[in-house]
């Protein structure tokens, strides 16, 4: 039985839930990654049904198989409770997004989101604003939600060295400085300055 496949996108899945671990936004989403995994996934169940019981080589490649499991469940629950707790502003980035810009959720996430939306909404109807004045019985999610805290700090490593990258004073007396970051360096620094560099893949956070 040959596997040769399966390290190359796990190495890519747990590069994507790094990131999304580490990340205080809902980064770009990766379904192909997640799809191409889960066929990898059944193809090794699919070939380990075939393969004679008691072979040693059967429960490495078990164990291997729950790894990556447990790398993509992970990976997937992280994002599903950033949805959660930041929903609207999730829904608005997606609503203002310009043609072309890659998409913070996937299709399935769009319609899960949607319907958290609609549902915390409705719960918030029945239980509480219906009693309250008729001016009060509307509620604005973007206002009343927190933000994704985009001036958190996050360690990162470097993969490819990036010049002049801009960083902001943390107080009023500092002014605005560029630094280098050296390809294998390693760093903490505001998320916002290098979001652009997480994206690209120039940087990963850990």
């Amino acid at each position: 039985m040959r596997y040769h496949f399966i390290p190359i996108r796990l190495a890519e899945t747990k590069k994507a839930w790094m990131n999304e671990k580490f990340a205080p936004d809902l980064l770009e989403s990766k379904p192909e990654i997640v799809e191409c995994v889960m066929e990898q996934l059944d193809h090794m169940e699919e070939n380990l049904r075939r393969a004679k019981k008691g072979d040693l080589k059967v429960s490495i490649h078990r164990m291997e198989m729950e790894r990556i499991r447990y790398v993509l469940s992970s990976y997937l629950r992280c994002r599903l409770m950033k949805i959660e707790k930041f929903f609207p502003h999730i829904l608005e980035k997606e609503k203002t997004r310009h043609e072309g810009e890659p998409s913070s959720l996937s299709p399935e996430e769009f319609a899960f989101a949607k319907e958290y939306m609609a549902n915390t909404e409705t719960y918030l109807k029945n239980v509480a604003l219906r009693h309250m004045p008729p001016n009060l019985q509307k509620v604005d999610f973007l206002r009343s939600v927190p933000k994704p805290d985009l001036d958190s700090y996050v360690f990162l490593r470097v993969k490819e060295r990036q010049e002049n990258i801009m960083v902001e004073p943390e107080t009023d007396e500092q002014r605005d400085y560029v630094i280098d970051l050296e390809e294998g360096s390693q760093h903490l620094i505001r998320y916002k300055t290098i979001a652009p560099l997480v994206a690209s893949g120039a940087v990963q956070l850990i």
